[in-house]
Formats: structure tokens, sequence, C-alpha cells
């Protein structure tokens, strides 16, 4: 039989279905990227916010429109199957099968009940009983990989629903992360991994009594690979021997995501934030005294009793830091959350119109910023070519996929795709670098 994955979300979500993909190949089903041909389609979903859970119920139906043709079954998995189970199994009758966010290890056998007819429709879990797996299918372009190192969060942010989907905090060992490193290497010939879990820069504490993201770093960067980047550090655990290191190791790269989602005092105690205002602003001035940094952060506006004078605060201080990169969100008052309990809730065009002040604002910090590197000669991962333009294209260390700047360059030689260049960057055209490759 035939499947289809749609994989909604997260580049850790990513991770969860190129491992249901490794099982079901493993065990003789055939994959299909078109929905049109499958015989089963399933479709990982993610359940973190608002806009995120529609998009994961409007997929669902666009996916149940194939069942009127060709496909047979419709599985649901990930984030919002293991938050919202009750209530999908009954709003749903299109879906055949429900699983949580443990049990994609599971697939393969509780297709072959549901197309014997005994399976159940639902398969709820213990999100804490996770079995993590090192076989994969990757999804991205070769040339670059996430690699999960951890699941789960034990910060309890007061407005996030993680710890309730993914459970606790759960480090892999040292050892099997290197070895699906090296696989994928090998089979695929990746130049770059990017390292991501909820909190990386906690890796380690629940497994082995300390933090040890440095004796993982100094472990990965022994195989064939270009770049190693890390994907999201908690403000509160990056010291300077994190910096001093990051800074010396050549392989890693000077690209730091530090979710920070506010500076006012009174916001990040109500979050629950184990970091104060002083103390971001210290980590960021202590990173920059250590070499050029891609600082990147994300922020949340119109939180629970978020007055006037707070947002200011932090829009002066967006002005101020002149970070490289932002994300701007809404609050979303998400259920059985500490925060969903809270008064003073902030009407919905509050929250968007203090998220499109900020992002004016930041606008203008990042192109200043990004402005600061024409002229400089620095080094391109090459990943495809823009016929339009007629150009290559690729992306630097200070950036990561899909989501940040994008380096399009020319050349006198033939290229080869997922190999480093040194490229001169002659023009900033809009946020986007345009170069030559240096002889």
């Amino acid at each position: 039989m035939k499947i289809g994955l749609v994989s909604l979300g997260c580049d850790k979500n990513r991770i969860d279905s190129e491992n249901m993909l490794a099982y079901l190949v493993k065990d003789g089903f055939e994959l299909t990227s078109e929905p049109e041909n499958a015989d089963i389609i399933v479709v990982n979903t993610c359940g973190f916010i608002d806009s995120a859970k529609k998009e994961a119920i409007d997929t669902i139906l666009e996916m149940a429109e194939y069942k009127k043709d060709k496909c047979k079954y419709l599985i649901v998995t990930g984030c919002l199957s293991q938050r919202y189970m009750d209530e999908l199994k009954d709003g749903f009758p299109e879906v055949d099968m429900f699983l949580g966010t443990a049990s994609y290890h599971k697939m393969p056998e509780l297709i072959k009940q549901m197309v014997s007819g005994n399976a159940d429709k639902c398969y709820a879990n213990d999100k804490d009983e996770r079995v993590f797996s090192s076989d994969r299918v990757l999804t991205t372009p070769y040339h670059y990989a996430y690699l999960k190192i951890a699941e789960g969060c034990d910060n309890r942010c007061t407005y996030c629903a993680i710890p309730y989907i993914r459970g606790k905090y759960t480090s892999r060992p040292i050892e099997d992360i290197v070895a699906e490193a090296k696989d994928i290497i090998t089979k695929y010939g990746t130049k770059e991994l990017i390292l991501v879990a909820q909190d990386v820069s906690r890796y380690g504490l629940d497994l082995y009594g300390k933090i040890r993201l440095i004796d993982l770093l100094e472990e990965l960067s022994k195989l064939d690979v270009a770049w190693i980047r890390l994907l999201y550090l908690y403000p509160e655990l990056v010291d300077e021997r994190l910096i001093e290191y990051i800074a010396s190791n050549p392989k890693v790269c000077n690209y730091l995501d530090i979710p920070c989602q506010h500076v006012s005092d009174k916001i990040l105690k109500l979050m629950n934030r184990r970091v104060r205002k002083e103390q971001i602003e210290n980590l960021f001035a202590m990173i920059r005294k250590h070499g050029d940094f891609t600082i990147r952060s994300t922020f949340i506006v119109g939180f629970p009793r978020e007055t006037q004078e707070d947002f200011d605060e932090l829009k002066e201080f967006i002005e101020r830091a002149k970070l490289d990169r932002c994300g701007f969100f809404a609050y979303s008052c998400e259920d059985n959350t500490p925060a969903s309990r809270l008064d003073g809730q902030i009407d919905e065009d509050i929250k968007l119109q203090r998220q499109e002040e900020l992002y004016a604002v930041q606008e203008k910090n990042m192109l200043e910023n990004l402005a600061k590197r024409v002229g400089a000669v620095i080094e391109v991962l090459y990943e495809g070519i823009d016929y339009d333009l007629q150009v290559f294209y690729g992306r630097s260390q200070y950036d990561a996929p899909e989501i940040d700047t994008k380096v399009y360059f020319v050349a006198d030689k033939p290229l080869e795709i997922g190999k480093i260049y040194k490229v001169r960057i002659e023009e900033l055209n809009g946020e986007d670098y345009f170069g030559r490759v240096e002889e």
C-alpha cells in the first residue's frame, strides 16, 4: 500500500515525521509525495497555538477529501492528536485512527491491524514513555539535516502547553546522537547538522546530572561535517564558557537563537521565565564581546496584564538592542495553561497592533545589521539555482534554513550543491544578499 505523509509545525515535528517514514519503509510500505496516489494518508499535526491548530484542522479536512477517490484510510498523529484526542475522535468521523506523540514506532503494526479491521480508532499514550529512533528518511535537502537531542520540556512557562503535550525533558545519550549524525552524513553527504530541542542549552542535565552540550558538540565536531547549528538556547543557561567555545570552534555556527519572550520583569515573572531584563542585556553584551554572532530571539506581545508601559519597555529594548533577527507573536491563550487563568487578558486588536509596531522597529534594525556585511567575503553553502534570476543561491553560517537571509551569487566556474564557497557580498537587495564567488 502507498502511504503519503503531511508534516506540519516545527522542525522537531519534522524529525518525528522522518522517523515515521523510516518505520514504514522498513516494514515494506511504499511512500508517495502525491496525496492523490496514496492508499493511506498520515497528517502529523502541530497543536501549539491557535494558528497552528487551525492549520492542522484545515489540513485534516483537505486530506479527507482524497477518501472520495483512491485513499482508503486517514491517520492523524502529532501534538493536536495528543492534546485533543477525545474531542477529535467524535468531531472527525473521516479519520480512521488517531495516534499520540509517543506511538510512532507502533504505526506499521497498527496500520496492519486497521486494514484488517482489528484496530481501535484511538491510541493514546503516556507522553513520557517515548522511544527515540535513529532511523530517518530525510525530507530536507540532503545537504542539511535536523538532529533532535532531547524531547519535552521542564521549564513550565505559564503560556506554554508543550510540557502537557510532549512531557518532561529527556536527553538522548551522546553516543546515540553521534551515531545518528554519522549515519546521516554517510547516507546523504550532509554538510550541516542543526541541533534541536525545546531547550538545547539544558542538554544532558537530566541524563548525566550536569549540562553536557559542549561535550556533545566536541563529539559531533569530529565528524565530516562543515557546520553545526544550535536551536534553541534559553537565556538563563547561556554562559560565557559556551560562547567562548562556539567562537573557538569553526564548525559551530556563530548563530544563536535565544528566545527571551519579554523584557519587562513583571511580565517575565508572570510568564515563569527564569531570567530578568538585566540578565538579558548583560547576556547580549557578553556575546557581542566574543565576536561576530548573529543573535535571533522571539518575543510575545499582549500577554495577560501587559500594560502600555510594559509594551513600551519592550519596544525601547528592541530599538536599542538591535538584534539581528526577531520573531514577534501575539499571545495565544492556550487551554489549561496557568496564563489562561490570569485576569487582564488583552484584546486581539491591541495584540496585533503591538506586534506590527515591533516588526516595524525590527525591520530597520535588521537591514542596518545586514548592510554591515556588504563588501565582506563570507562562506556560503550552495543550495540551488534561482531560474528566474539566473543566479545561484545559498546561506551563510549566519542564516538558518527557510527563515533567514539568502545569498544570491554568480560564479565563473561550475559549482556543486551542498559545497561551501567564498562569496564576496556586493549588494543588499531587500533582506537578501547578492555577490560573486571569489577565486
